[in-house]
């Protein structure tokens, strides 16, 4: 599995951290972001970590749901990606590893329940570019090649 982000620290006590992100795909080549103009204009594939007793796929329609206020039909998964990093929000060191589902666009439910997320649309090659964390920028770029 790729690694991206920070190296592995002998001296961290990581956690695993599975999540489930979707990249979501409408039939224009727009694909929906969560950004986070809070946290330095950041943009996501919505998705989080899978909650104890929730499986990946579960997880992935709530976060995408808390996140954008969009419902979700996953197609397939892309892949996965595994990065280690500090989590300040839960103070702790973790292993995520990261699974990517392609997705088309369900309803808009209504605004996000995450306080700190607006739902944008972006062209797919623009998300490839954009895209904060490299891991998913890797997949987005790599589907726009028609390579996953």
């Amino acid at each position: 599995m790729r690694r991206f982000g920070e190296s592995w620290r002998a001296s961290a006590p990581y956690r695993d951290r599975p999540g489930a992100y979707a990249l979501i795909l409408r039939d224009d080549g727009q694909v929906l972001l969560a950004a986070t103009p809070n946290k330095g204009e950041s943009l996501l594939l919505p998705g989080g970590g899978i909650d104890p007793g929730e499986s990946t796929l579960q997880a992935l329609h709530r976060e995408v749901r808390e996140e954008t206020g969009w419902s979700i039909a996953p197609i397939r998964r892309l892949g996965a990606w595994q990065r280690y990093c500090y989590m300040p929000d839960y103070g702790f060191w973790a292993r995520k590893v990261c699974h990517v589902y392609l997705c088309r666009p369900g309803l808009r439910k209504g605004p996000p329940s995450e306080p700190d997320h607006v739902p944008v649309w972006a062209p797919l090659p623009v998300a490839a570019l954009r895209l904060s964390l490299s891991g998913e920028r890797w997949h987005a770029a790599r589907f726009a090649a028609g390579l996953i």
